[in-house]
C-alpha cells in the first residue's frame, strides 16, 4: 500500500465517522428537544408510545427506498463486476442486512409487548 491510498483511505474513513457522530449528535439533539416539549422523559416515552404506528410506516418507507438503492447499486456491481467472489460478497452483505434488520424489527415487537 502506498501512502496515496492511504491517505485515500483515511480520508474516507475520517469522513464516515463525521457523519457516524453527526448522526448520534442530531439522535441526542431529537430526544433532548423532545423530552423538553413532552415536559419530562415519562411524557416523550408516552408521546413515542402514542405515535408509534407512524414510526413503524416511517420505518418501512426507509427500508423500501434503501432496498430500492441496494438493487440499482447491485446492478451495476453485476455490470462492472461479473466474476462470482463479487457476488458471493454481495449475497453475503444482503444476509447480515436483513437479519441485522430482522433483529432489530424484533427487539422493537418484544419492547412493545
Amino acid at each position: 500500500m502506498n501512502w496515496a491510498s492511504i491517505r485515500r483511505y483515511s480520508a474516507r474513513l475520517l469522513m464516515a465517522l463525521l457523519l457516524l457522530v453527526a448522526v448520534l449528535v442530531l439522535a441526542v439533539a431529537v430526544n433532548v428537544v423532545g423530552i423538553r416539549i413532552a415536559g419530562s422523559i415519562d411524557g416523550w416515552e408516552r408521546w413515542m408510545a402514542a405515535h408509534a404506528n407512524a414510526f413503524l410506516v416511517w420505518r418501512l418507507l426507509l427500508y423500501g427506498g434503501t432496498a430500492w438503492g441496494w438493487i440499482w447499486m447491485r446492478r451495476r456491481v453485476r455490470a462492472r463486476e461479473p466474476e462470482g467472489a463479487s457476488m458471493q460478497r454481495l449475497v453475503r452483505l444482503e444476509v447480515a442486512a436483513v437479519a441485522a434488520l430482522l433483529v432489530l424489527e424484533v427487539s422493537l415487537l418484544v419492547q412493545a409487548g
